[in-house]
């Protein structure tokens, strides 16, 4: 047990830990963010690619993703927080340099020895290269799923363990928030740094962040009831809970070694309910993450590498940073309400599956200027990182903490796969709509392949609210894993 510190003032480490989850969110971002910022405008022309390509390979690191989410919260659980998470990031940092490998790769195999080379190839050659770099982008794609599925798992725990429920929305939030400061920095120094020393740079670079990070979790991180930079004080907060508890409570509170198994876990209508609602919105996030710069492009002719580009993906990205609130209104209706955690995350949630609705404008507005879409687009993305601060902190309303990484996996499988299925379709639909010339409210081809999907996001988030709430519609701890 910690020792230190005990001055009579309580100590803030806690908020030490955040800032470092915080960090390796970005990072996992960042490494995530360096293809869809340059497949459209240096890897696309190189390799022949379309948005079917590109489509099967986000939807296959979404659904690599969705089974590693799986594992990744046993592995955590299993492994403990702090072996875990250091595995979990060294092996996503390993798969986000290894895309530099692609085009050697691809040249090595069709005979051809340079970028310029690959890219003046036509007929059955142009049709190899495109097939080839596809495969190898997805194996190097599924390295980095696997390593990043273990990011929210291990975070959420370190939030469980460093936090009392009524502040893990806003810890999470906080951290949460990385995503959105990832994709922020992403458009300010990955299309940069692939038009000065080519996109394959790009990929090492943004991933040797993650080296350096692995250098301070291991001297940083330590249970709080073992860190010498937590005093009594602090740790009296952090389990203040306990005080709230019935005596089978504590005791399920105290056990730390326990595990569980899948089937147990689905007996359960919290762990339904947490995956269904990962699953109809985790997709909408990661098409915004994914497409939104090819968006650009295809309706507008904008570029990335562009100064307008740049200035339009920030604009998104800043906007969605307003989340970084979402994780506080829940306490603020426990203060004002007296309601418990989960009854007043689910009225935060509902005001937050509304916002999306936006969305259904950024079509009709883009039509006056391309800044309109950019700004429903970044609400709509805004809502979504508030409603996952809070959908997360759902696991540690309702189940012990010993269970909460393997909960959080199951729902972030629950999320890749709806992801999966969002990205395949998308990369489908609007390779069918640009050849089919396809009419939908009074947009054509593309324009109206991507009007279809923005009325998928909008909606998603009170479908998914409806369900949770269904299935459980009151507060109820978890108490026999």
């Amino acid at each position: 047990m910690q020792q230190a510190n005990g001055n009579g003032k309580m100590t803030n480490y806690r908020w030490t830990m955040v800032m470092l989850l915080f960090v390796a969110t970005t990072i996992n971002y960042l490494d995530r963010q360096v293809l869809s910022l340059t497949w459209d405008e240096f890897i696309k022309p190189e390799f022949h690619w379309n948005e079917d390509h590109y489509g099967t390979i986000t939807s296959i690191f979404s659904i690599v993703y969705a089974i590693a989410m799986l594992f990744a919260g046993r592995f955590v659980d299993w492994m403990g927080t702090k072996k875990g998470f250091l595995w979990a990031i060294g092996v996503w940092s390993v798969g986000a340099c290894l895309h530099a490998l692609c085009g050697v790769i691809t040249e090595r195999y069709v005979g051809l020895h340079s970028a310029a080379e690959l890219m003046q190839a036509t007929g059955d050659t142009a049709v190899i290269i495109s097939t080839i770099s596809m495969y190898a982008f997805i194996v190097a794609r599924i390295v980095l799923a696997v390593g990043e599925a273990g990011n929210f798992p291990a975070a959420i725990k370190v939030t469980a363990e460093y936090f009392p429920k009524k502040d893990r929305a806003y810890a999470t939030s906080i951290f949460n928030a990385g995503a959105s400061v990832g994709a922020l920095l992403a458009p300010l120094s990955i299309p940069l740094l692939a038009k000065a020393f080519g996109w394959e740079m790009s990929f090492i670079i943004i991933g040797a962040l993650g080296f350096l990070w692995m250098g301070f979790w291991v001297f940083m991180y330590k249970r709080p009831e073992e860190h010498p930079q937590v005093n009594k004080e602090e740790l009296a907060y952090i389990l203040s809970d306990r005080d709230l508890e019935t005596e089978e409570e504590k005791a399920i509170s105290a056990v730390q070694d326990k595990k569980i198994s899948f089937l147990d876990c689905f007996k359960y209508k919290q762990t339904w309910a947490f995956a269904f609602g990962k699953f109809m919105t985790d997709g909408v996030w990661w098409f915004f993450l994914f497409w939104t710069p090819s968006y650009l492009n295809t309706q507008f002719g904008i570029k990335t590498s562009e100064g307008l580009g740049v200035a339009l993906i920030f604009t998104l990205y800043a906007i969605t940073m307003l989340s970084i609130y979402g994780g506080k209104l829940p306490s603020i209706i426990v203060r004002k309400t007296g309601q418990n955690p989960y009854a007043a995350r689910m009225k935060a949630m509902l005001i937050f599956a509304f916002i999306p609705l936006l969305v259904l404008l950024a079509q009709p507005l883009g039509t006056i200027s391309p800044w309109l879409p950019v700004v429903m687009i970044g609400l709509g993305g805004a809502a979504h990182q508030s409603w996952s601060a809070n959908i997360f902190s759902t696991v540690g309303d309702m189940f012990p903490k010993y269970a909460i990484a393997t909960i959080t996996g199951i729902g972030g499988m629950a999320g890749g796969l709806g992801s999966m299925i969002l990205q395949k379709s998308a990369g489908r639909l609007f390779v069918y709509a640009g050849e089919s010339n396809l009419t939908f409210m009074g947009f054509e081809g593309k324009p109206a392949g991507y009007f279809i999907i923005f009325c998928f996001c909008a909606i998603a988030y009170l479908i998914g609210w409806i369900v949770m709430k269904s299935l459980v519609p009151k507060y109820k701890l978890v108490k026999d894993l």
